[in-house]
This record gives structure tokens, sequence and C-alpha cells, in this order.
């Protein structure tokens, strides 16, 4: 099916991308915006996968794969999973962007004279890149021969990332036509946004073929980028103070899909 890592990380990386898009392309279809509680259902759904992915796609094999080695089993993951956060981080410190909370616009990283746009764009572009990473690690470590991934397992997870960016993408896109935004951009801003995702993947997927011994490292790095993502942009949007049900039931829902993906085809 796929010739080697590259080309397939790349295809992974354009399916989450592809689907983003199509979740954007709803601004066309929503004329008059669209509810509260659906974008926190969008949203908690996106948290959900993206836990479920996070453990039983990259933590899971990552500690099997350090259970192997002398070093103590739960060192590398533990490590992995810290550097993860770490460089979400610290992105987040350095790169400025800018993140709608509850409807309300909060500037983060240092003082800049970027539109609201440009920064918008930089927040979902830096957290898209996770999601790539761990498409193209997955995909690296089938190519590499490692027992814990077959094709199916890589095409679960890039699968699973993908449900999720379709929400996503109209969650993204949707909110900014109610602040003035036109449509058409909208959803080139939510669209665009996802573009990183297939760069990422192919760089997840150079990293791991070339450097087989840092496998375990890159699986639980990709998790702990995630988690990071969730909990700081996801959560909060999905769990309004009003009605936080409909974002928890959203969680629920991803987190069961991915789980049965993963499980079925893993």
């Amino acid at each position: 099916m796929f010739k080697n890592a590259i080309l397939a990380s790349l295809t992974g990386g354009l399916i989450t991308w592809g689907l983003t898009t199509l979740g954007s392309a709803l601004v066309f279809l929503f004329l008059g915006g669209i509810k509260k509680r659906i974008l926190s259902i969008m949203y908690g759904f996106a948290a959900g996968v993206m836990v479920a992915a996070s453990f039983w796609s990259l933590l899971l094999p990552a500690i099997d794969l350090s259970s192997k080695n002398e070093i103590t089993k739960w060192l590398i993951p533990t490590l992995g999973f810290l550097l993860g956060t770490l460089f979400i981080w610290i992105l987040d410190k350095i790169l400025p962007h800018m993140h709608f909370f509850n409807g309300e616009a909060l500037k983060e990283g240092p003082n800049t004279k970027l539109s609201q746009l440009t920064l918008l764009f930089l927040a979902i572009t830096v957290h898209n890149i996770p999601e790539g990473l761990a498409v193209g690690v997955a995909f690296g470590a089938y190519f590499i021969g490692d027992p814990n991934f077959t094709l199916a397992s890589a095409m679960a997870l890039t699968i699973g990332i993908g449900i999720q960016n379709f929400p996503e993408g109209a969650a993204l896109s949707l909110p900014l036509v109610s602040t003035g935004v036109s449509k058409w951009k909208s959803f080139l801003l939510g669209s665009l946004s996802a573009i990183v995702e297939p760069i990422s993947a192919v760089i997840g997927a150079i990293a791991v073929t070339k450097m087989q011994i840092i496998l375990p490292l890159a699986l639980a790095f990709a998790a702990g980028a995630m988690i990071y993502v969730v909990v700081e942009e996801l959560v909060p949007e999905a769990v309004d103070k009003q009605d936080n049900h409909a974002g928890v039931f959203g969680f629920i829902i991803g987190f069961t899909i991915m789980m049965i993906l993963d499980v079925s085809l893993g």
C-alpha cells in the first residue's frame, strides 16, 4: 500500500488536514451561527479522541517498548511525556498567539502588533503540530518493524485524529464568523492551520526511522504534547460554566470511538 514511511506519514497527515478543511467548510452551511452547546460537544469530542489516542496509541506502546530495556520501564515514557508538554509550553511562551475562550479573545506570549487573525492562526497551527507528529511516529514505527505497530494501528490513529479534526475545524472556524470575520477568511484560517500536520508527520517519521532508538521517547513526547493541548485549549472550551454536560458527553463519545478504533485495529 505504501512504499516507505515518508509517503505513508505524508498521506496520513494530508488525510487529517483534509478532514480539518471539511470541518471548516461548515461555515458555509450554518448561516445563522452555531449554538454554544454544539461547540462544547465538538471541543469535548476532540479532547476525548486525543486523550484516548495519547494513551492507547502512544503511551501504552512506549511503556511496552521501555519494559524490554534494562532501564526502569517508566523512566523513558515519563521523560518523553514531560518533554512533550514542555515543548508546547515553551512554544506558548515564545510565540505570540491568541485563544478564544467562551467567546473572549485572550492574547498569550510576547507583545506584538500582529493582527488578531494572525495571532489566532499561530495558536491553532502550533497546537496541530502534536497530532501530525503522532501520525508520523506511528507510521515510522510500523516501517521499522516494531511489533507494537501494524499498518492498521497507524491508520486507526490517523482516522481517529482525522475524525476529531472535523469538529475541531468547525469549532475553530464557526466562532470567527460571529466576530465579524468573513466566511471565506474563517474557512481558510481553519483549513490552513492544519497544513502543519502533514509537515510534522513527515518530520516524526524521519526522526523515528533514522534514529530507531528514540521510538519510545518519541511516542511519549507526542502524547505529552497532545495532552497539553487538550488541557490548555480544548477542555476549557468544552466545559461551559452554565452547562458543562454537553462537553462532558462529547468527551466520552470521542474517547470511546478512539478506544474502539485502536483496540479493534491495533
